[in-house]
């Protein structure tokens, strides 16, 4: 456990991401210097690094034991990890950063004919709110829960809807450029609070059961434990951008400056 090991299913992709965004991110640099900007890579390297964090041991060893750990890894990953991806602009970079011809295959499909109406679906404020909703809930389901931590397939697919949906989830609140907004940025106050309330009963539940849900752990200690970090922790990334957002529309400031700039 003290030699932090990371396994290469989560490594690779990590590093490869890494290294295709800073491609990118230095070429656009050169050309657009108002626009990307050194905090993105910081904030884009750091969010993939909380990543890495979060997935290796001993964390990842621990959360097969603790579910307050494993409580910790679902929160990073849909609070933290998301919304730092968003914040280091990675699209622009990322399609820069690639081989040509992979970047003329992504363009050639989110332009055709199933590719744009498919994107603007996925893009949808409403799609990115109800898959983050959706994938919170289904997950916690025992039956599938139970699944996830029995079998380490099930365990990286579950991670894997929990990021996605997240990025879908953040992607309007943070209008990374080169986004647009597709609802007013006033309805993201009512957007991040339904968030943050949809969790609260599944938090209240494992905080004040007097049995364990979960076969997988034995502690109700522990589980109350977890139901506090999800009540508590994980609600404040969500706060924080209403409060945000509250100050600059009062203050007649449209946009979540720096974020998308």
């Amino acid at each position: 456990m003290s030699a932090w090991p990371v396994e290469p299913s989560v490594a690779i992709p990590v590093t490869l991401t890494a290294v295709v965004y800073l491609r990118g991110w230095d070429r656009l640099r050169r050309r657009l210097p108002r626009r990307v900007r050194s905090r993105h890579a910081v904030i884009f390297l750091a969010s993939l690094t909380t990543m890495l964090l979060a997935l290796s041991s001993p964390v990842d060893t621990l959360a097969e034991r603790w579910l307050s750990v494993h409580m910790v890894q679902h929160m990073l990953l849909m609070v933290v990890v998301a919304p730092l991806l968003w914040m280091g602009a990675p699209v622009a970079p990322l399609l820069v950063g690639v081989p040509r011809t992979i970047r003329g295959v992504v363009l050639a499909f989110t332009n055709g004919r199933v590719g744009r109406p498919l994107t603007r679906w996925l893009v949808h404020p409403g799609v990115g709110w109800c898959a983050f909703a959706l994938s919170f809930w289904v997950w916690h389901v025992p039956a599938l829960y139970d699944l996830a931590t029995e079998s380490d397939l099930w365990h990286h697919v579950e991670h894997a809807c929990f990021l996605v949906s997240a990025l879908l989830f953040w992607r309007p609140v943070i209008l990374a450029w080169p986004a647009r907004t597709i609802w007013p940025r006033w309805t993201m106050i009512p957007y991040l609070a339904l968030a943050m309330a949809q969790s609260l009963p599944l938090a209240a539940i494992l905080t004040f059961s007097d049995r364990v849900i979960y076969a997988g752990y034995s502690s109700v200690d522990d589980q109350a434990l977890a139901g506090v970090i999800m009540w508590v922790p994980g609600s404040l990334p969500l706060l924080l951008p209403i409060l945000r957002l509250t100050f600059e529309l009062s203050s007649g400031r449209v946009a979540i400056e720096g974020h998308h700039a």
